[in-house]
């Protein structure tokens, strides 16, 4: 009897796998925090011996490698991929054994990556399950732009064949284990379903329900921005990444804020939205950990800067902390706990407006001068967006901060989260917010948005606010 259990981590979209046969058991793509593995495989009572990974990732920092080294394991990774460190080479075909059950093929699967591979496990001589990593996902594939346009058609086209191979060579009832597509921005488009077999995708994925250029076609009208850091990624798991160290950060007092504020550092409070708008350290950022925090986090901090981590408990700070980790962000350079009257040390908190968009729609009708900024993707502001509103995607912010007119400026997203990352940053450079914490669903039922086909204009009023 396989087992297979899934480790989630629901801020980066990923799963990774462990599969057992009661004795010894297998890895496939585990995050850098792999301590969660090694308990899972603690409390099956199983022994790790093989870990593969299904590609170079992109957008997390591997643990594959330390954790092959601290269990005794094999570390598979294909023979193709030019890495700096010892592994054992895999290529298409190889079959390998694990314990007296289990035997992994090894499925070249191009696609998000040229090298990527799929695993195939079989039991007792019957097929068991793939782990296809970045290539066949729950109703969608991973996406094929991640190394480049100069990689993009030759990927995307590969990406079709590699999904039309795994459903020609495997059963039906192969369950289909993929490492990214819950919210991902490695999958092409939004999977759906939380489990799925090759005979399901067969009737419900696009890549294997359209002819190659169809699928060509929508797969890439479907794609947007990546989250900046994934550029770091590649290298980082290329040279091997070591454990992470998550021991806590040295504790700064008030003071120690105040100067890492005033030299440009990002000091980073860790509650909610609601909270921070109603009172926070002069100068600090807003990434609450109800959300996408390291997404957006690792997207818009300039690479290397000094981070400095607010959290309402210790606990808080570490559950931060190991998100960082899984992104190659491994040491904040102080932390700090309790509310926002000890960070402060007796000086004024900063606060500013949160909104609905009933009240942005009153304020609209109301005569004040001010601006509304759309900090939503380029695809989501299609869709519909609010007339005369700015558009500058959450990623851009930083770098088109001239592009915001003076004055009052109300900050809106889709649901509230990305809002409060934007207003938090423009009112630490003095502007003046308001953050729209509300549903973009809303907005559409109040009439403030029409729908581009009632708006003419629309198409080039985006051009002309995207370009």
């Amino acid at each position: 009897m396989i087992t297979v259990l899934s480790v989630e981590t629901p801020g980066l979209g990923d799963r990774t796998y462990l599969a057992h046969d009661g004795s010894v058991a297998l890895v496939v793509d585990p995050q850098r925090d792999y301590d969660r593995v090694t308990a899972l495989a603690d409390a099956a009572g199983v022994r790790i011996t093989h870990v593969f990974e299904t590609h170079i990732h992109n957008d997390y920092v591997t643990g594959g490698l330390a954790l092959a080294r601290e269990v005794g394991a094999q570390y598979l990774v294909n023979a193709d991929d030019e890495v700096s460190f010892e592994r054992t080479p895999v290529r298409d075909g190889q079959v390998v054994e694990i314990g007296d059950t289990m035997r992994v093929r090894v499925i070249h699967t191009p696609g998000h990556t040229h090298t990527h591979l799929s695993y195939a496990l079989e039991a007792d001589a019957e097929q068991v399950a793939v782990f296809t990593g970045g290539s066949l996902l729950y109703g969608t594939t991973g996406r094929p732009d991640l190394l480049g346009p100069d990689h993009t058609d030759t990927l995307v086209r590969a990406q079709w064949r590699s999904a039309r191979r795994l459903a020609e060579e495997l059963p039906d009832e192969t369950a289909v284990y993929p490492t990214h597509g819950f919210g991902s921005f490695c999958s092409a488009t939004q999977a759906t379903g939380l489990a799925s077999t090759i005979g399901e995708e067969k009737r419900t994925n696009t890549a294997l329900t359209a002819d190659e250029e169809a699928y060509v076609a929508q797969l890439l009208a479907g794609l947007d921005a990546y989250p900046a850091y994934y550029a770091h990624m590649g290298a980082a798991n290329s040279g091997g990444p070591g454990k992470p160290d998550l021991s806590a950060p040295s504790v700064a007092d008030p003071a120690e804020l105040r100067r890492r504020i005033d030299a440009g550092e990002w000091v980073v409070d860790l509650r909610d939205r609601t909270a921070f708008a109603a009172g926070h350290v002069a100068g600090s950022l807003n990434f609450g950990l109800d959300g996408q925090f390291v997404t957006y986090l690792g997207w818009l901090i300039p690479w290397g800067t000094p981070l400095t981590l607010l959290g309402e408990t210790a606990e808080d700070v570490a559950e931060a902390q190991r998100e960082l980790v899984r992104i190659g962000v491994d040491r904040p350079a102080a932390m700090a706990t309790g509310g926002p009257e000890d960070w402060a040390g007796g000086a004024a908190l900063a606060a500013y407006e949160r909104a609905t968009f009933g009240d942005l729609k009153s304020a609209l009708t109301g005569g004040d001068e001010f601006v509304v900024l759309d900090v939503r993707r380029v695809q989501e502001r299609t869709e519909a967006h609010i007339p005369g509103s700015v558009h500058i995607p959450v990623h851009e912010v930083p770098g088109r901060l001239e592009e915001i007119p003076a004055g009052r400026v109300w900050v809106h997203c889709a649901g509230g989260y990305r809002a409060g990352v934007v207003a938090a940053l423009l009112h630490a450079r003095g502007r003046d917010v308001v953050a729209v914490d509300d549903s973009f669903d809303h907005a559409l039922g109040l009439g403030l948005c029409p729908l581009p086909s009632d708006t003419p204009e629309t198409h080039d009023n985006r051009q002309e606010i995207n370009a």
